[in-house]
Order: C-alpha cells, then sequence, then structure tokens
C-alpha cells in the first residue's frame, strides 16, 4: 500500500458512509427543517402573545411588568440615544459587550483546544493537567471578580480573563473526550488504507472530534454571556450589563427586558454560528441539527 494519502476515502471522513446508513432525500430534509422553523416561529409567537396578555390583563403595572411593545420601543429609543444621560447609546453597549466575548471567548478557545489535544495525545500531561481541570471546573467564573480587579484594575482585561476563565475548563474537557472517543476501528482503516500516522491524525481523529469540540463550545459561549453581564454589572461603565444595572436603579423595567432580550438575540445568533459550523463540518450530522 502507498504510504501518502492525499485524497483520504470518503468512507473514512465519515464514518457514518463507512457503516452505510441510508441518507434522507434531500426533500425530507428540506419538509423536516420547514417544520422545526414553523414550530419555533410559532412558538416564540405564542410566548410573546402570553406576555402580552399577562402584563396587560393581569399585572397592569409596567414598572412590575412592560408589555413586549414597550419593551421594544425602549429598545428602538434609546438604540442610538445615551442611557443614562451621561453613558453611551445602545448600540454601543451591544458592540462593547460582544467585542468582549469574542475576544475572551476565542483566547478561552484556543488554550482549550491547546490542552485538551496534549491532555489527549500524551498521558503524562493528561495525568499533570486533569486535577488543576477537575478543581477549577466547579467553580464560578464570577467569584474570581475581586481578585481580577485587584490584579488587573477597571480596564479591558479583567472582563476578557474573566471569560478566558470559563471558557478554558469546559473546551479542555469536551477536546480531550472527543479525541480520546474517536473509535480505534476509524484510526485502523486509515492505516489499513495506507495513511501516515499524521493523515490519520489529522483526517481522522481530528476531524472525528470536530463535532463534539463545537458542542463544548456552544456550552462555553452560555457561560462567556454569564460572565460578562456579571462583570459588567460590577466595574464598567459601558456595556449590555452596565445598562441593565442603571435601568434597574431607576426602575426602568422596559429598558432591563430590552437588554436581555439584546444578549437572548445575540446569544442565539452566535450559536447558530457553531451549529452552522459543526454542520459544515460534520455533513452527515446535519439532518440533527
Amino acid at each position: 500500500m502507498s504510504g501518502t494519502l492525499s485524497n483520504p476515502p470518503t468512507a473514512i471522513l465519515d464514518p457514518r458512509l463507512a457503516t452505510g446508513d441510508a441518507k434522507p432525500s434531500l426533500g425530507g430534509r428540506l419538509s423536516e427543517l420547514m417544520r422545526r422553523r414553523y414550530l419555533s416561529v410559532v412558538s416564540i409567537v405564542g410566548a410573546l402573545v402570553i406576555w402580552e396578555l399577562i402584563a396587560v390583563l393581569i399585572v397592569r403595572d409596567p414598572v412590575f411588568l412592560p408589555t413586549p411593545i414597550a419593551t421594544v420601543g425602549a429598545l428602538i429609543h434609546y438604540w442610538d440615544r445615551p442611557y443614562p444621560s451621561q453613558g453611551k447609546p445602545l448600540w454601543y453597549d451591544t458592540y462593547i459587550s460582544l467585542i468582549r466575548i469574542l475576544v475572551g471567548f476565542a483566547i478561552g478557545t484556543i488554550i482549550g483546544i491547546i490542552i485538551g489535544g496534549l491532555m489527549a495525545a500524551v498521558r503524562p500531561i493528561r495525568s499533570i493537567i486533569d486535577p488543576f481541570i477537575e478543581l477549577t471546573r466547579p467553580l464560578p467564573p464570577l467569584a474570581f471578580i475581586p481578585l481580577l480587579l485587584v490584579w488587573f484594575g477597571l480596564g479591558e482585561t479583567p472582563k476578557i480573563v474573566l471569560i478566558t476563565i470559563g471558557v478554558i475548563p469546559i473546551v479542555t474537557v469536551s477536546t480531550a473526550a472527543a479525541i480520546t472517543d474517536v473509535p480505534a476501528e476509524l484510526l485502523h482503516a486509515a492505516r489499513c488504507l495506507g495513511a501516515s500516522e499524521f493523515q490519520t491524525a489529522v483526517y481522522v481523529q481530528i476531524r472525528a472530534a470536530l463535532p463534539q469540540i463545537i458542542t463544548g463550545m456552544r456550552l462555553a459561549m452560555g457561560i462567556s454571556w454569564t460572565s460578562i453581564v456579571a462583570a459588567e454589572f460590577v466595574a464598567a461603565t459601558a456595556g449590555l450589563g452596565y445598562v441593565i444595572l442603571q435601568a434597574g436603579q431607576f426602575l426602568r423595567t422596559d429598558l432591563i427586558f430590552a437588554g436581555v432580550l439584546i444578549i437572548a438575540v445575540l446569544g442565539i445568533t452566535l450559536d447558530a454560528l457553531l451549529r452552522l459550523l459543526k454542520s459544515r463540518i460534520d455533513p452527515a450530522g446535519r439532518s440533527a441539527q
């Protein structure tokens, strides 16, 4: 057999094809996708209607529970107007929080993948690092806020470090588990078909592990939003957490809900991008998205 594998067999890259699993037809996949999207839209609209009815007919107090219309109105009004008066427009606070999230998440993901890869590849490294990962993983990142403020002050650094601290353990564990759980049969099959050790690792092991790694990244993204909003509560003069805190002090419940709505939309959007990336990497799993 040849020692090189310039065009790895499709069966190696996609374990489902190797087992002969039948693919659903294109029409069937589109129909299922449309049905899911329809149910999602209906559920969202239904939740908004219930919210509106509860606010108008039962609560009847806009300070306690604003209506969806009032929430959207506050969002539109302050999108290009400062709040509080000495603050920044809502679009700027959204931009600041998003940049903090992306930078901290990217740094934490890169570090987590590297550490997880080393733990999966070299057992002594796993034995050395695993106790520290297991020790820090249950700790809430918010517990580090006072310490980070002492170390780094009130600038951007403590916020980004806080996000990074929350992301690293999740991505590390998911990466190590994903690489370790790749079936040995796939690796043996690749070697039997002429793949070198490097090609087996790149084309088979890493590619098979990527979907599970991205799932870990999706979980870490949720932790990132929790961390940044809490950090902006404590030490920030801009950001969605800062706006929500200021709105709460002045009983602007509609603006609080507007800030939460923006966080939800951004979180769903970033998660959708990660799911899209996963579907591109794992075409056989698209029907499960």
